[in-house]
């Protein structure tokens, strides 16, 4: 009955996978259908538009020669003109020249004769009919403005549609996921000298293997990449992947995405847990202040109802812990008021600590720090899940940290198991922390240069948590973050370590 029941349910997850694919197929040809109407349509209407500019530029250039043979018809029409006026004028001339001579025969007297054919004479000599050429400036001929249309009537004919770029190959191989960036690097299965530039898309993902159309994140593109490969740096690696496409773009079409290609980008993810805070500490998601108001507006309530029915015992004590911590001042009330900011009390009394929300049980993890300039007195390390509510990060054996003291004295120190190793560095702006669980090591860092300030040497027995101590002041963090190259270089080529806890626990206060 059991083995059928197993069997059984076993039937049952392959089928549900398999419609599960189904499904997603489903969805892919429906998005695929979808996209071919949608991109059929816009390649008619840019078609339409690039005839159109044809159409446009022809108009253009025939009213531009259109323009050239009427002012070549108006130039040769005015010299035509001009000439033939100049004809008709010498014409008109010569003949009234002419009908003179011919009365002049007619004269008998010589001396009236001599003197008119003198006059006839002087006249001949002057007349514009002998000085005009009888040659036309200019020919009726046009020809010069004719055109030939034979050539680009064939490139029409031949138009067709530009070859799509074929789709790049992303080659996995080439590929690298490193200091919280992604290289992706592709190629072309041909060359191609038309290719003018290339767009890449990518979006986080916590499902591995092909992209799902139906996925938490939508694709972010990158345009105008012109070589065949890219860097995308700065990303907070929140997601467990990383999906990639490429495709390949000539001046008038996009080609086809490649396909696509999922990477993986592991980081630690955590955010601070609100209900594992101090009541004097503000959580929220990567930041915690000191909040010295913590929980006094509703003991002001619960003293004012208690004052009416009984009486309360406030004592205000000052202390200073032995790391020179000034504590604030403590109440206690005959009865306990009931917790408030969601009834928190996993820490109390001097132990001002938040953990993160997200156990390290295995790996190699990272992440930074950063404290306010004003910031008296915090800590920073990890702590196994049983840290006691009163305890202090690196006073017990169950925790280990880096703490730094503004107040009254400065301090910067190792501390663990109530043991201090002082620090002679500067103490950095920002603290990057770096936890081998498996390798029992615990190194903090300035996170800018990558200097190595200190190191643990353990073995951790139980899953730790990122902790954190802050008094009048506050910290930010950085998670998501991989480890740095540069850390993990350090970490292969130290053999010895700067410190250890074993070291500490020769160290008196």
């Amino acid at each position: 009955m059991d083995s059928q029941k197993e069997a059984l349910q076993r039937i049952i997850s392959t089928l549900a996978n398999k419609n599960d694919e189904i499904q997603n197929f489903i969805d892919t040809l429906n998005h695929t259908l979808k996209g071919v109407q949608e991109k059929s349509s816009n390649i008619l209407s840019e078609l339409d538009e690039e005839f159109d500019s044809l159409y446009s530029i022809l108009d253009e250039v025939k009213e531009s020669m259109i323009n050239s043979i009427k002012q070549e018809q108006v130039r040769k029409s005015q010299e035509l003109k001009s000439q033939l006026t100049q004809c008709n004028n010498a014409l008109e001339n010569s003949e009234e020249l002419l009908e003179f001579a011919t009365r002049s025969l007619e004269i008998k007297e010589p001396e009236e004769f001599s003197k008119a054919a003198r006059q006839i004479k002087d006249r001949v000599t002057m007349a514009s009919a002998f000085r005009l050429s009888l040659k036309p400036k200019v020919s009726d001929n046009m020809t010069h403005l004719m055109v030939d249309f034979s050539q680009e009537r064939r490139m029409l004919q031949m138009l067709k549609f530009l070859p799509v770029p074929k789709a790049p190959e992303i080659d996995p191989g080439e590929c690298l996921v490193a200091d919280n960036s992604v290289t992706v690097a592709w190629r072309m299965p041909e060359e191609d000298n038309k290719i003018d530039h290339f767009i890449l898309e990518y979006r986080k993902t916590n499902f591995d293997g092909l992209p799902r159309v139906k996925d938490e994140r939508c694709w972010e593109i990158i345009d105008n990449i012109k070589s065949t490969e890219y860097t995308l740096a700065g990303l907070k690696f929140d997601s467990k992947y990383m999906n990639f496409r490429v495709r390949a773009c000539n001046k008038a079409v996009a080609g086809e995405y490649s396909d696509p290609v999922t990477l993986e980008t592991k980081a630690l993810n955590f955010s601070l847990d609100n209900s594992s805070s101090h009541l004097n500490l503000k959580v929220e998601d990567t930041c915690v202040e000191w909040d010295p108001t913590g929980g006094k507006g509703q003991e002001s309530k619960i003293k004012g109802k208690e004052n009416k029915g009984g009486s309360v015992h406030v004592t205000s004590l000052k202390r200073h812990t032995r790391s020179g911590t000034p504590s604030p001042k403590r109440t206690s009330v005959g009865s306990r008021p009931p917790a408030v900011r969601g009834s928190r009390d996993r820490f109390t009394g001097e132990s001002y600590t938040v953990l993160g929300d997200t156990a390290i049980e295995s790996g190699q993890h990272y992440w930074e720090v950063k404290a306010q300039k004003d910031c008296k007195s915090y800590s920073v390390g990890v702590a196994y899940k049983t840290l006691g509510k009163f305890d202090q990060l690196g006073k017990t054996n169950t925790s280990w940290c880096i703490y730094v003291n503004n107040w009254l004295q400065n301090t910067f120190a190792a501390k663990h198991n109530n043991k201090v190793k002082a620090l002679d560095v500067t103490v950095p702006e920002k603290i990057g922390v770096f936890c081998d669980f498996d390798g029992g090591q615990l190194s903090f860092y300035d996170a800018n240069s990558k200097q190595l300030l200190y190191s643990f040497k353990t073995k951790f027995t139980q899953p730790v948590l990122p902790g954190f101590m802050v008094w009048c002041g506050g910290l930010t963090l950085s998670t998501g973050m991989q480890v740095p190259s540069a850390v993990r270089t350090l970490q292969k080529s130290e053999n010895g370590m700067t410190g250890s806890a074993s070291s500490l626990n020769n160290i008196t206060q």
